[in-house]
């Protein structure tokens, strides 16, 4: 391990008020005693807030946290591969999310490794994407996050028109189509939705509790034990 990704770890082990003695230190990082007591000292004198001696052990207060130190390439490709995927793919507010993540990435990159970001050659193009889909994304969403009992019209496989009540669990993206995990009150079942596929949406006003039997988590358990209807 190269002596600054060491330096980054020690801070993230630090993170949070935990107390954390040298010798543990040591071991996850698989460096002697006498290295982490260096370490520390210098990190110490370049200004980060740790506390503690050795033989006692060492924390970061609350309230004294650091912007990641440096992200080695394979983090960089990650990270800027993942924004420009959602910048295509994701919600409206998704996008603009992303746009501001690349902005900030940049902006915390040492200048010898910020031009690398411009050389990453991943790039996503959406053209099946529309500006309707991409607000309902961000409506689903934040519908899914604060438990809202939606009500609406879906257009199933058969192009037949259904009215629904639905309780938004959570969203899942195939690759070019994004689908609405949901309890729907008609069936009294889970059902996925495409986002596409819906014709009208309306908040009805009303906000829903979990249920047993009813969430995200049972979802998952279905998935596994048989597979829930999708229409």
């Amino acid at each position: 391990m190269r002596r600054a990704d060491r330096l980054f770890q020690i801070v993230q082990y630090l993170r949070g008020g935990r107390l954390v003695r040298a010798a543990q230190l040591a071991e996850w990082l698989e460096v002697s005693g006498r290295t982490i007591y260096r370490d520390i000292a210098d990190l110490q004198s370049s200004g980060v807030p740790i506390d503690g001696e050795a033989g006692v052990g060492y924390l970061m207060r609350d309230g004294n946290d650091l912007p990641p130190l440096m992200f080695s390439r394979d983090e960089i490709v990650a990270l800027v591969a993942g924004a420009r995927l959602i910048r295509a793919w994701g919600g409206a507010g998704m996008a603009r999310a992303a746009e501001e993540a690349l902005v900030k990435i940049d902006a915390v990159l040492p200048s010898s490794i910020k031009l690398r970001t411009d050389e990453i050659e991943i790039h996503a193009f959406a053209p099946e994407m529309t500006p309707e889909v991409q607000k309902r994304i961000d409506r689903m969403e934040r519908a899914a996050a604060n438990r809202q009992r939606l009500n609406m019209s879906y257009l199933d496989a058969a192009q037949q028109s259904t009215s629904r009540t639905i309780r938004p669990l959570g969203l899942w993206f195939w690759g070019k189509v994004w689908t609405l995990v949901a309890w729907c009150e008609l069936r009294d079942d889970f059902r996925m939705f495409r986002l596409d596929r819906i014709e009208n949406l309306e908040d009805t006003g009303e906000t829903f509790k979990p249920e047993r039997g009813k969430t995200l988590t049972d979802f998952y358990r279905c998935m596994e034990d048989e597979g829930p209807g999708r229409r």
